[in-house]
């Protein structure tokens, strides 16, 4: 009999919210090596958190192994005196809209408040909503400089610096006292916000954040100041161009990568007339179509009259 049959098995009959690991273990369920490779370990857990490639598995980055660490991150919470909130972002690898959503459920589940950024956002803006909600711990679906077949889950103190071996070590203890699926609490996403205990980060955290970063800078006329700028598949896009148009830099002085602005997966990107661009992309997490707009100007105002009339264009033509 194959080594890790049973836990196999088990995968296969339980392991079916995400299709695609349903489809992964299908495929490999014949290949001892590759089986093995799946299961031979959990997923190790240490101040940087979680990471590893994204996959079916104890050893892989899934749904599965984000809950249970969540878990064990807010029985960590609930033990301790910190307060009972947890700000949550992620940034543009693969399933890590999914990744945020499994972990707020379970964070829900278990008394604890989620809030979460309503886009992708770079670490720093995660640090930052961490200390200015005052919440006791952060999450990060990222996994930094890896390959794109990695995600991770990093966890952030109160302090909104990563969490310290102290702590990291009381999280896994109590991360190993759960399986993977039945002693894991987990609301309904709807029901959790319903309840107040999912919620949106709103505009003002980010807008803040950027104003304490513009707040750093020697006062320098950067005005003339032209450059060209990689979001990484769009994780900073939005903070770092606030923060440029602030600092006085013409919107016509800042060139963009175009391959970088958006998530490079399953996206459309058409391109419009004065620079503007409208993307579609399929959600992560739910059967539905996301749109992304990003539009031109020579200020901010300008650029949010462009982007209302784009967002009037495409939900007219999704009602058609």
């Amino acid at each position: 009999m194959m080594q890790y049959q049973s836990t196999l098995d088990l995968w296969l009959a339980r392991a079916v919210e995400d299709p695609d690991l349903a489809a992964e273990l299908e495929a490999v369920r014949s290949d001892p090596d590759a089986v093995t490779d799946r299961f031979y370990r959990d997923l190790a857990f240490g101040t940087g958190g979680l990471r590893g490639v994204i996959g079916a598995g104890t050893n892989r980055m899934n749904l599965y192994t984000v809950r249970r660490a969540t878990q064990g991150l807010a029985d960590y919470l609930n033990a301790s005196g910190l307060p009972k909130k947890v700000a949550i972002a992620h940034d543009s690898r693969r399933k890590g809209e999914l990744f945020c959503r499994e972990a707020a459920r379970v964070l829900a589940a278990n008394g604890i408040t989620a809030y979460l950024y309503p886009r992708l956002e770079p670490t720093p803006a995660l640090s930052w909503a961490t200390r200015y909600l005052g919440c006791g711990a952060g999450i990060c679906v990222t996994a930094s400089h890896n390959p794109a077949k990695y995600n991770g889950y990093k966890v952030y103190g109160a302090d909104g610096c990563q969490i310290t071996l102290e702590v990291a070590d009381q999280v896994l203890k109590a991360i190993e006292q759960h399986d993977y699926f039945d002693s894991i609490r987990v609301m309904d996403y709807d029901a959790g916000v319903a309840a107040g205990l999912i919620q949106t980060i709103g505009d003002q955290c980010l807008s803040d954040f950027v104003d304490a970063v513009l707040a750093l800078r020697p006062g320098n006329d950067v005005s003339r100041l032209k450059l060209v700028y990689t979001p990484l598949n769009g994780s900073g896009l939005e903070p770092v161009l606030m923060l440029l148009e602030r600092m006085g830099i013409p919107a016509e002085n800042i060139a963009v990568v175009p391959e970088q602005r958006q998530p490079a997966a399953d996206v459309l990107e058409y391109r419009l007339a004065g620079g503007a661009k409208f993307m579609v992309r399929p959600s992560g997490t739910e059967p539905k179509i996301k749109v992304y707009l990003s539009a031109v100007g020579k200020s901010e105002a300008e650029a949010d009259t462009v982007n209302e009339r784009m967002a009037q264009a495409a939900a007219e033509m999704m009602r058609a």
